[in-house]
């Protein structure tokens, strides 16, 4: 039978009605080999409908149609820089008129609650389609002056389409994380298949529904749902030119290994373990503030989370009150209850993992001031909002990236003691510092590893922003007009003038 939910909108229930099929070459089209897979709601543990799986022949079925979209004489090739940056533009508009639908699927998918998906994760979808569809007419390259003796040369850059583009994505922010991929890549004239998560499908197939609808042509983007297998064969294919992969840095390394067989282009925003700085002359309430959103946002799977708080020890004592107190206030519940301010994690797979850091800390002799390490209620992956001390640098809980509610608080005395075990960790996404003085919160920012420091504020975010990492955490940079870079081409251009 069909998932039901009373809360659920008639287009909704309506996309749930029927298994989801692969979309190829501008047709929803079943696996080769006929597999399915199921994907779970994780705040009930129930099935929400059967999903194609795609095989290493549908992933060719996908490059070839993605190739013919590409080359010289499609229309996609044809399609002047105006007429794409309408066809962006009408996408954002259509997301945003969907946006309570898309808000709904993600929180039966992720587990994430409707008001955040729809307000934070669909809006800023909306957007990034808009914000692109200006940079598809400033393509712009540049004329440089020669310097040959009696000779005279017009010499100019032009910057080109990389090809055929995989995007491989997370199930943290399903539909933006698509977006992420798809955007840039069709701005720049490039055509895309995408792997959504297996644990988060939903988004990325109704968006497809989307595209086609804006007009769109035949196999300009194409998605491909599956698992690893499904990742890997596009990885492995070499009529791909380039991957975008968002995900953990253990895949991301295995990534760029295989890729390098015939050296496609690969960008990779990868793992994050991010240290949430508190100096004593803070202002204190709104640190407080920002190390509940730093570490707690989005059921804490967020790859630029502040998990590591570092407190100046002159306020850690009242830091660390004010965080376990805001912790133990949040409701864990449902996405779909109004009530509720965390929803779940995303799979059992990850529920067991989380609840097995923070079994594994307290093992060791951590203290819970906030949280616990046993599941949340019988049904669904809920887990308590997360808050451990008495930790030192060599815990699992400490170094690894979990990727849920979990946040460590450790004092510190001085700048520079705090700068070295900010900086001691394999990752470099985000930090962040507070202070009311200016010039330590700007000499400390400037002296951490990161590729996002936030002063005096946590996930405060735009479109036109660069975000990606330094270190293990990435290559690469995506949004803002860096964006562009990883998927075009440098080519130079000399004319002799005779």
């Amino acid at each position: 039978m069909p998932y039901e939910n009373s809360a659920l909108l008639p287009a909704v229930r309506s996309f749930l009605s029927a298994p989801k099929k692969l979309l190829i070459d501008g047709d929803w089209v079943d696996a080769k080999d006929g597999r399915t897979f199921a994907t779970v709601n994780p705040s009930t543990e129930e099935e929400l409908v059967q999903v194609a799986y795609a095989s290493s022949v549908d992933v060719d079925r996908a490059v070839v149609a993605a190739r013919a979209a590409f080359e010289s004489g499609s229309a996609w090739s044809k399609m002047t820089p105006r007429d794409r940056s309408h066809l962006l533009w009408r996408i954002g508009d259509l997301i945003e008129a969907h946006a309570d639908e898309f808000a709904q699927l993600e929180a039966l998918d992720n587990g994430k609650r409707v008001e955040a998906a729809r307000d934070g994760d669909i809006a800023v979808s909306a957007e990034l389609f808009r914000y692109f569809a200006g940079w598809a007419t400033k393509m712009e390259g540049t004329s440089i002056p020669m310097s040959v003796p009696g000779r005279e040369f017009h010499a100019y850059t032009r910057r080109e389409p990389v090809g055929v583009v995989a995007g491989i994505v997370p199930w943290n922010f399903p539909l933006l994380m698509a977006c992420f991929k798809i955007v840039p890549a069709i701005t720049a004239g490039n055509t895309v298949i995408l792997k959504p998560a297996e644990q988060t499908p939903l988004t990325a197939l109704r968006l497809g529904e989307l595209l086609l609808e804006a007009g769109v042509p035949a196999g300009v983007v194409n998605v491909l749902p599956g698992f690893g297998d499904t990742g890997a064969a596009l990885v492995d294919h070499h009529g791909v030119d380039k991957v975008a992969f968002t995900g953990s840095t253990e895949v991301g390394k295995k990534i760029a290994t295989a890729a390098s067989v015939n050296l496609k282009k690969v960008s990779l925003e990868l793992g994050g373990k991010a240290p949430n700085i508190i100096f004593n002359d803070a202002d204190i309430d709104a640190a407080i503030a920002g190390a509940v959103l730093g570490g707690y946002f989005n059921e804490g799977q967020c790859c630029v989370n502040g998990s590591r708080l570092y407190v100046q020890r002159g306020v850690f004592d009242r830091v660390v009150e004010g965080v376990a107190a805001a912790a133990r206030a949040i409701k864990v519940g449902d996405g779909f209850d109004p009530s509720s301010q965390m929803g779940p994690l995303v799979s059992q797979e990850q529920h067991e993992k989380v609840l097995g850091y923070i079994r594994g800390a307290v093992e060791q002799g951590a203290v819970l001031n906030a949280g616990s390490a046993d599941a949340v209620g019988d049904r669904g992956f809920f887990v308590a909002p997360t808050l451990i001390t008495s930790v030192n640098e060599q815990m699992a809980v400490q170094t690894d990236e979990i990727f849920g509610p979990v946040v460590t608080a450790i004092p510190f005395d001085t700048e520079d003691e705090v700068v070295a075990a900010a900086n001691n960790t394999v990752y470099g996404l985000a930090a962040g510092v507070w202070s009311n003085n200016i010039g330590t919160a700007h000499r400390v920012g400037a002296r951490l590893r990161a590729g996002t420091v936030w002063l005096n504020t946590w996930h405060a975010d735009d479109v036109t922003l660069p975000r990606g990492g330094f270190k293990q955490s990435g290559w690469g940079r995506e949004l803002g007009s860096f964006g562009l870079d990883d998927y075009t081409e440098l080519k130079t251009v000399i004319a002799e003038l005779r």
